[in-house]
């Protein structure tokens, strides 16, 4: 079936997780081209600002407080969207935590958390989200990380549950189509961004946390999902780290086991004590902030995946770049002469 994408200032957005990170650039930059937004996570007083700063802006806005790992909350978002725009028409599952530590350390309660909301979280969105976009069709978007195509150490389950998101994506996918359901499935992939992922984070560990570079700013991410809301893209790597980090896998498992045991634990250790735990795993973090606290430097753009979503104008780019050296080249070898 031929699908068909309305405008970004004429769409309703869902957003889980946006009360920070990624979730909250996403709402922030869509709110920017008019779309009109239902945004989501257990953070009440994070959410009320967002929607408050989009109304003073002129847009429209509507907060849902909600854990993702309850069917019963994630159906409360689509009844919000139904009962305030009349429906949506772009669905993004977003909502995430992780863990930093080893998988024998970390207790199986913490465990089964992680999964409720990465895991569960994104299913419950997906099912409840297509049962309403069958009838007016539009883009379902779940985001999923470069750890949906290799495994991080002392990120393991965060890892596994990547790799869960992506097996349920793309089968979604397969059964949509088959049944010619107008809805656009889109993976996304992002590699380390500069989001309060790792202060939100449970830490095991003695020191604090931090993502292994290259980490990218989460504008990039924004953009993409915004990018997948009016066109049908299977899979989207924000990062050219995040697709190298896929294709090593694919093609040099072993090496990337290399990498992992003898690289990324040191990577992904900050030098300084841990200054929390606890994180918000289990309860509402400290939300309202698009950026982390990386250690490193932080990519403004990623010319890979920007490259990517628009292939005819980068190759008409590269284009002129070519001609204009070809000129400039003959130039000089007439001058030569």
């Amino acid at each position: 079936m031929k699908l068909s994408f309305k405008p970004l200032k004429e769409q309703v957005m869902v957003i889980t997780g946006a009360s920070s990170g990624i979730g909250l650039a996403t709402a922030q930059e869509a709110a920017r081209h008019g779309t009109r937004l239902v945004v989501a996570s257990r953070n009440e007083a994070a959410l009320a600002t967002l929607v408050n700063q989009i109304r003073t802006g002129g847009g429209e806005a509507v907060y849902v407080v909600a854990d993702v790992g309850l069917r019963e909350d994630v159906q409360r978002i689509a009844d919000t969207a139904i009962e305030r725009f009349g429906g949506f028409d772009t669905w993004v599952n977003n909502a995430g935590m992780a863990i930093w530590g080893r998988l024998e350390a970390v207790s199986d309660e913490d465990h089964r958390r992680l999964f409720e909301t990465n895991f569960w979280g994104t299913v419950y969105g997906s099912l409840i989200a297509v049962g309403h976009l069958k009838q007016r069709g539009g883009s379902l978007i779940n985001i999923a990380s470069a750890a949906a195509d290799l495994a991080l150490p002392l990120q393991g389950m965060y890892s596994a549950s990547k790799h869960a998101v992506k097996g349920f994506t793309d089968a979604l996918r397969m059964e949509l189509a088959e049944e010619k359901a107008p809805i656009s499935v889109t993976t996304i992939k992002p590699a380390g961004i500069n989001t309060p992922l790792p202060q939100h984070a449970q830490n095991y560990m003695d020191q604090e946390p931090k993502l292994p570079p290259p980490v990218y700013e989460p504008k990039e991410v924004a953009l993409a999902i915004l990018h997948a809301a009016t066109h049908a893209e299977r899979d989207i790597y924000v990062g050219s780290a995040a697709k190298m980090m896929s294709m090593g896998n694919k093609y040099a498992p072993e090496l990337m086991d290399w990498v992992g045991e003898k690289i990324l634990f040191d990577q992904q250790r900050r030098s300084e004590p841990a200054r929390h735990s606890a994180g918000a795993l289990h309860r509402s973090g400290s939300d309202g902030s698009v950026h982390g606290d990386h250690p490193g430097p932080v990519m403004k753009t990623s010319f890979y995946t920007r490259a990517s979503l628009h292939p005819l104008i980068t190759g008409a780019a590269l284009a002129t770049i070519g001609l204009a050296a070809m000129v400039w080249l003959s130039a000089g070898r007439t001058k030569s002469w």
